[in-house]
């Protein structure tokens, strides 16, 4: 490059302006009169040096600051020439850099200019695009409104047209088919369309069609429900087979409602008449046959608890007579098993008369079959007018009381008129518990349809419960102890009435516990507690009154006791009657054998206590106290056995009569040892009967012997 260029060029080429390293001075003045500079800039610019390291070093050492400024000043010269010499020599790098440099401006020129033409390319294809874009849009929308178009228009003449097939279908199918089912959809939906549509000229050409099939579907379909309603009427029809064809086609039903409502209100109140009538000749019929298997002897009101029982006179009789069954009045107050049904029984099958006709029932028995049928058939008929009519609440109340009200008015007056002549307590209050078991499920099933039924059924059964029961309070209350025959120290049939009669109500009362029901066992107690003490005023001797008081009041007890262990007011009541009689007793059992002894423990242990051991007026009477000990060491075993004896021969109750006899013979112990006491005592210490005495322990040996006696 430098042979190329001549020096003219070259001085050209390398105008530096007015670049000038040595001319140090001017530039100081320079800067000295520039506007701009301030004296604080100076001063700061002073500073800085003084802070560089090379300064700061020269003032350390202790240079001369002007002959070391000149040494700088030289290299700094020295310097500026060298980088002088260093451009003069690169300078044709510098003009062939600069010849490229104009070389690539004209490339990039070019460049520029292609850009631009390329730029306006692309903007006249972005205004194409665009006017494609807004054209597709509206073609995009003309596509839609064309589908949409056809899919109304399709949907449309769909609902609309009448298929041969639908009208075939219709006419010449069976109900009972399922493509009848499926065609009678398709014929409903086009009825609903069409009446939606009838503005239209289509769904006025269509109209006629529509209405014809119309009337043939409403005719067959009417013509099929009512043929299976009067199925109902058959004998021996299973009711629930023929709710469960109907429950298979509930849409022709609601296909009536839609389309002809007088059809549907027709079947509808045919339904209503013929089930009702059908469960009225059922249950009518059912009851009937079922109460010819009652047990024959059933109590009357002549059965009260305060009536003589006369069981041995009727088996005298029977000996002359061909009477085949005797009834005795203690069943009539007996529970037995007969509370089965309400523990084990309420939903067993009902009873079948054909299949029964060789056994008999007790009322109650009866009675829960028929219920227990009734809310069989009523849940399966309420269930399927609910869900075949489509009614709920109120609507399906007042449909299912059409259906049922006569049957249920039936049930009502056959149990009322069945209660006006029943006296079995224990029957009713069975019957009344049934009920309110199935209350309770019918609750549970969420079914209460029947509430109203059984409460008339309970406004029937506890009034006559306890009317019934105060007849039996009241012939306690009239009972004649004078008029009894037969009366001895044993318990007496009307005890053991009460007993039964109480263990029976006490159990079945925990189930359902009712108020009136416990306050009429309390009154009916009261009269027996009373009649057991007129009776025992009959006999002469305190020792009879006491033991059949005893006996009495045990076998309540007992009996009372037998089916619960739960402690009430009631035996609380007749088990301190029992105790307080007891304890009467072993002091009249006691006397005959121990009186005398008895006396002077009683009369010299309050002399005792009140006047002091060896008082002067404590009296020693020696001789009849020297014959209390000769006549108790003689005679005590003689009397044990004889209170043994008498204890065994009174007391029917062998665990009663343990208790007695070991009461009686431990308080003859204590009198003893009372005794033992008094003579150990001054002034009777010194009496010599005192060694005589037998050990107290000795006697109690002799007392453990009969132990076991029971």
């Amino acid at each position: 490059m430098a042979d190329l260029l001549n020096p003219s060029e070259l001085e050209i080429a390398l105008d530096l302006g007015n670049l000038d390293l040595t001319s140090r001075d001017e530039m100081i003045n320079e800067l000295t009169n520039r506007d701009g500079i301030i004296l604080d800039i100076v001063n700061g610019h002073i500073r800085e040096n003084l802070e560089d390291e090379l300064v700061q070093e020269a003032l350390k050492t202790g240079v001369d600051l002007r002959h070391y400024s000149q040494e700088i000043e030289k290299e700094l010269a020295a310097v500026e020439a060298a980088s002088i010499t260093d451009y003069i020599g690169e300078s044709k790098k510098i003009a062939q850099l600069h010849k490229e440099m104009k070389q690539c401006d004209s490339i990039l020129e070019q460049m520029e200019q292609m850009l631009g033409t390329f730029q306006q390319d692309l903007g006249s294809i972005s205004t194409e695009i665009q006017t494609l874009q807004e054209k597709s849009l509206e073609m995009s929308v003309k596509l839609g409104n064309r589908k949409e178009l056809k899919t109304k228009l399709s949907t449309f003449l769909d609902s609309i047209v009448v298929s041969p097939k639908l009208v075939e279908t219709i006419v010449n199918t069976a109900v009972t088919e399922p493509p009848f089912m499926d065609a009678l959809h398709e014929l409903d939906q086009k009825l609903q369309f069409a009446e939606a549509e009838q503005h239209t000229l289509a769904s006025n050409d269509v109209s006629d069609v529509l209405d014809k099939l119309k009337t043939k579907a409403v005719i067959k379909i009417r013509l099929y429900i009512l043929e299976k309603v009067q199925e109902y009427k058959k004998p021996m029809s299973n009711y629930q087979v023929l709710q469960e064809t109907l429950l298979k086609f509930k849409y022709y039903y609601e296909f009536l409602v839609t389309h002809s409502p007088s059809t549907a209100a027709e079947i509808k109140l045919e339904y209503v008449d013929t089930v009702s009538k059908v469960y009225f000749s059922y249950f009518k019929t059912y009851q009937s046959r079922l109460i010819r298997l009652e047990f024959e002897e059933v109590p009357t009101k002549a059965d009260v608890m305060g009536a003589e029982d006369e069981s041995r006179r009727s088996i005298q009789l029977s000996m002359f007579s061909s009477s085949k069954s005797i009834r005795s009045r203690s069943t009539v107050f007996t529970l037995g098993n007969r509370d089965e049904l309400i523990n084990n029984q309420l939903e067993w099958p009902v009873i079948i008369p054909v299949h029964s006709a060789d056994k008999k029932f007790p009322y109650e028995a009866i009675f829960r079959s028929v219920q227990f049928s009734l809310i069989d058939n009523v849940c399966a008929e309420y269930g399927f007018l609910v869900h075949f009519f489509k009614v709920r609440g109120e609507k399906a109340q007042l449909l299912f009381t059409n259906v049922m009200e006569r049957t249920l008015s039936l049930l009502i007056k056959s149990v009322e008129s069945y209660m006006e002549k029943c006296y079995d307590c224990i029957g009713i209050m069975l019957c009344a518990h049934i009920t309110m078991h199935y209350h309770e499920l019918m609750k549970k099933r969420g079914f209460g349809a029947l509430v109203g039924f059984h409460n008339q059924l309970l406004q029937i059964l506890w009034p006559r419960f306890t009317f019934v029961l105060s007849q039996n309070i009241h012939s306690i209350r009239e009972t004649d102890p004078g008029r009894l025959t037969e009366l001895d120290t044993r318990p007496h049939f009307i005890t053991r009435r009460f007993g039964e009669f109480y263990s029976a109500i006490h159990t079945l009362n925990d189930k359902f516990p009712n108020d009136q029901t416990v306050r009429s066992m309390s009154l009916l107690q009261v009269e027996v507690e009373n009649v057991v003490l007129r009776m025992a005023a009959e006999f002469r001797e305190r020792q009879d009154q006491l033991v059949f008081l005893i006996n009495n009041y045990d076998l309540m007890l007992s009996v009372m006791q037998c089916r619960s262990t739960d402690t009430n007011k009631e035996v609380l009541s007749i088990q301190e009657l029992l105790n307080k009689r007891i304890n009467e007793y072993v002091d009249e059992v006691l006397l005959p054998h121990f009186g005398g002894m008895i006396s002077f423990v009683k009369d010299n242990e309050k002399m005792l206590e009140s006047a002091g051991p060896g008082s002067p007026k404590i009296k020693v009477n020696e001789g009849y106290i020297n014959q209390l000990v000769r006549g108790f060491n003689q005679d005590h075993k003689k009397s044990i056995d004889s209170i043994n004896s008498d204890v065994m021969r009174r007391f029917t109750n062998f665990n009663n009569g343990t208790v007695i006899l070991q009461s009686a013979l431990t308080k003859m112990i204590q009198y003893y040892s009372r005794f033992h006491k008094i003579l150990s005592q001054p002034p009777f210490k010194t009496l010599p009967c005192r060694m005589d005495m037998i050990n107290v322990h000795h006697v109690m040996v002799e007392v453990k012997k009969y132990k076991n006696q029971f």
